[in-house]
Order: structure tokens, then C-alpha cells, then sequence
């Protein structure tokens, strides 16, 4: 040993400041999304069946990616229509896994996106 530090090779990476605000909320969006369909059981061939599926814990992932998305919809440009179909795709695939559902504009995140029905 020479007594030098260690370097290894890193993969590219950038620093967090350099990141443009359109990206981190767009990835934070889809991790959220993610989130919630495996909470939903979406994973699985059979919902209902999946050992990971947990309404309570859908329904606030849901409603966090409601108030993210909505509240970013004028940063977002080409990516919000994605972005908001995919959150009420979400919306729907929850009331239809609820064995009693909400009443339109009560379900996850409803308050700031609408009622989806």
C-alpha cells in the first residue's frame, strides 16, 4: 500500500443540483406509481391473491402521487398526460379492487384530481 486513497471506478452519475426539476418529479411520479401497483396486487396474475397487496397502504401512495402530480402539472409539459392517465388508471384499478367502494371523488387522491369513475 502506498497509503493513497482507494478510487474506484464510478458510473456516470450527476450531482442531484444538476438534475432538471422536470426529471426528479417525473421519476419520484413513477416510483410512486410502481408503488401503488404493487400495493394494488398488479403484479400477479390474480390480484387479489398477491402476498404484497395492501389497500390501506394503495390508497396513501395514490393520494401522495395525486397531490405530486397535480401539484406540478405547469412543470411538466409533454409528461403530464402520461403522468395523470397513469395516476387514473391507478384510481380505477382501486375502486374496482375494493370490495366496497368509494363514492365518486372519495376514493385515493380524488379530492385533488376529481372523481374517477
Amino acid at each position: 500500500m502506498t497509503g493513497q486513497p482507494h478510487t474506484e471506478a464510478v458510473p456516470d452519475t450527476r450531482e442531484l443540483a444538476d438534475v432538471p426539476a422536470v426529471e426528479v418529479i417525473s421519476r419520484a411520479a413513477v416510483m410512486l406509481m410502481s408503488s401503488a401497483a404493487e400495493k394494488l396486487g398488479l403484479s400477479e396474475e390474480d390480484p387479489s391473491s398477491s402476498p404484497h397487496r395492501d389497500l390501506d397502504e394503495a390508497r396513501r401512495v395514490i393520494t401522495a402521487l395525486a397531490g405530486l402530480i397535480t401539484s406540478s402539472l405547469e412543470y411538466l409539459g409533454p409528461h403530464a398526460g402520461p403522468l395523470r392517465d397513469g395516476l387514473q388508471a391507478l384510481q380505477r384499478a382501486f375502486r374496482e379492487s375494493s370490495a366496497d367502494p368509494d363514492d365518486p371523488g372519495m376514493g385515493p387522491g380524488e379530492k385533488l384530481t376529481g372523481p374517477v369513475y
